[in-house]
């Protein structure tokens, strides 16, 4: 911080605010002398995006080293309440009045980025975001801020991440690499039928990462079909081996947990086996396998506990069925199965099994894939009963695989001991648009957020964004738009099986905001346009493209009828 002499204030108007000069605010502390006007100095000659990431760098510098930082207008009354707090209880406090300041509009600008509050006062306690007037009497009523003012080197860690999965480890390693001292703590605790896994979080041992193995190994089974069409000739029965398959499979996982171990241990972030509970503000006690507990402290927390599936409540349902927590280790083949749901995870899960030759059927309340485009929904029922998957109401099976949803695991950490806000009925937790709960200090990511995503890549870039956010690196934006891409294992080559349509916006240009496809490959044809999407992409850019002959992707360049003109939507060939 610079100064520069005072200038006189010109000729006042109406309505505009008061030019005071900072001083001591009863006994708290402000930047710059009575008398004098404080800057953020200029970094000098540079382009817009470094004089804007200098001026990120020098806020951070000031939070960083204030017990308590207050960025105020000096004619703001609610500023002048904060000020008067913090000298009451006989704070010393940094105050830097944005009014009075050269770069103070910009000031407030990039302060808004960091935090997502464009007003004053803008208040930080030992580096915390508590927020602005009210939620620092907020903070002050429930004791959290006499907590938040001791001082911060008495804190075992910078930060304590509670989930070892995809976002909880991203948001760890960041905040590492921006050279935090950092935890996570892990541990899953194992599902009625004796299930548990390593690190790494639901897509790595029980979600996206299995499920995508089990799907290739049911389109391999399909492809040495094909293969006698083109010629290949073999005498033996082909037969699927299915504890052959998982066992590769959790091989594979394996690996992947030792390497995210090695990953932590590279960026010294400490990796505790233990299952974490709040027992007060800012400490966690840590419980591990055999009952021994450990109790750490931090001045900042991110809960990343992500969810466990649903069971239904009825006699019976743990001791005699299974979810997708068992399915990809089980050590036996299922034989006939009855899938109890109509999610993406319940048809994803029978359509591999369908693939893999086994007598599956699923059991609907309702509708398919409710939130998804309908149209896509029924063709993707559709298709699965015509090879082979039935949908019924009343079943006698073998084995009965729950997938009718899933609950956040929230309830049991002693969330409710400091003061943090859920949903009664989902277990999510509510946050801000920065991920911050109702407490300043805790942060939540992945999908026990509410209203967020739930999505695996979502999760990864919302702990990395949040670590740069929390400790000081530049920010990107965060997109929320969902692709969906359908893709059945029970690959068929009969005619007109495959779908593809786009919505268009016919208010600004025929924008693509809608992207559907059926067939083989969906979703790396999708991963593709996304990108297409979020540039901005058009109809009349799709038809001005040259497709790239013959893939599946290219149909979407030659596109021409609308679902309102009812006309016959079969492609006869590659014209």
């Amino acid at each position: 911080v610079e100064q520069s002499p005072p200038q006189s204030p010109g000729p006042g108007k109406a309505g505009d605010a008061p030019n005071r000069r900072s001083g001591h605010v009863r006994g708290a502390r402000v930047l710059s002398p009575p008398g004098r006007r404080a800057r953020l100095s200029s970094p000098g000659p540079s382009s817009s995006s470094e004089a804007r990431e200098e001026l990120r760098r020098r806020l951070r510098g000031l939070i960083e080293r204030s017990r308590v930082m207050i960025f105020s207008k000096s004619y703001c009354p609610h500023s002048t309440r904060v000020k008067e707090l913090f000298s009451s209880l006989g704070v010393e406090c940094n105050v830097l009045e944005l009014d009075q300041v050269d770069d103070g509009a910009k000031v407030q600008e990039v302060l808004s980025e960091i935090t997502n509050q464009k007003t004053v006062p803008n208040v930080f306690v030992n580096k915390v975001h508590v927020g602005g007037c009210d939620q620092t009497f907020q903070a002050y009523q429930s004791g959290l801020l006499q907590k938040l003012l001791q001082e911060d080197s008495a804190y075992d860690y910078d930060l304590i991440i509670v989930g070892g999965g995809s976002g909880g480890l991203s948001c760890a390693k960041e905040a590492a690499i921006l050279g935090k001292k950092v935890m996570v703590l892990d541990f899953v605790v194992p599902s009625p039928q004796g299930t548990s896994w390593g690190l790494g979080g639901t897509c790595v041992n029980v979600g996206c990462i299995p499920k995508k193995l089990m799907h290739q190994a049911a389109l391999l089974g399909q492809a040495l079909c094909d293969s006698r069409k083109f010629g290949w000739e073999y005498n033996q029965q082909v037969k699927h081996n299915w504890e052959t398959m998982t066992k590769a499979i959790q091989n594979h996982i394996s690996s992947l947990n030792w390497g995210y171990r090695l990953s932590l241990r590279e960026k010294a972030v400490a990796y505790v086996n233990s299952y974490g509970e709040f027992v007060e503000h800012h400490k966690i006690k840590a419980t591990n396998k055999k009952g021994q507990e450990t109790y750490y402290t931090a001045a900042q927390f991110v809960i990343a506990t992500g969810e466990r599936p649903r069971y239904l409540g009825i006699q019976g349902d743990k001791e005699y069925c299974i979810t997708s927590d068992d399915l990809f280790s089980l050590p036996y083949c299922p034989g006939k199965t009855l899938v109890v749901g109509a999610s993406y995870v319940a048809l994803e899960c029978a359509g591999f099994l369908a693939g893999l030759g086994l007598d599956v059927t699923v059991m609907v309340r309702s509708i398919l894939l409710r939130g998804f485009d309908q149209e896509m929904a029924e063709k993707v029922g559709s298709y699965m009963e015509q090879h082979g998957v039935k949908f019924l109401r009343k079943f006698i099976p073998v084995m009965v695989l729950l997938a009718i949803g899933r609950d956040s695991c929230t309830r049991k950490m002693g969330l409710e001991k400091i003061g943090v806000k859920i949903n009664e009925k989902s277990g999510k937790i509510p946050v801000n648009d920065v991920e911050q709960t109702s407490v300043p200090y805790v942060y939540a990511v992945g999908d026990i957020s509410e209203g967020k995503p739930e999505l695996t890549p979502v999760a990864i870039q919302s702990g990395k964004l949040l670590a740069r956010r929390l400790f000081g690196a530049s920010l990107e934006k965060i997109y929320h738009t969902l692709f969906w891409p359908l893709e059945w294992t029970v690959a068929g080559r009969e005619n007109n099986t495959c779908y593809a349509k786009i919505i268009c916006n016919k208010l600004d240009h025929d924008r693509v905001i809608g992207f559907h496809i059926l067939g083989p490959n969906a979703s790396e044809v999708t991963q593709g346009f996304a990108a297409a999407m979020k540039c901005g992409l058009t109809k009349r850019l799709l038809d001005d493209t040259i497709g790239i002959h013959p893939t599946c992707g290219e149909v979407f360049t030659t596109l021409e009828i609308t679902k309102s003109s009812g006309l016959d939507i079969t492609q006869k060939g590659c014209g």
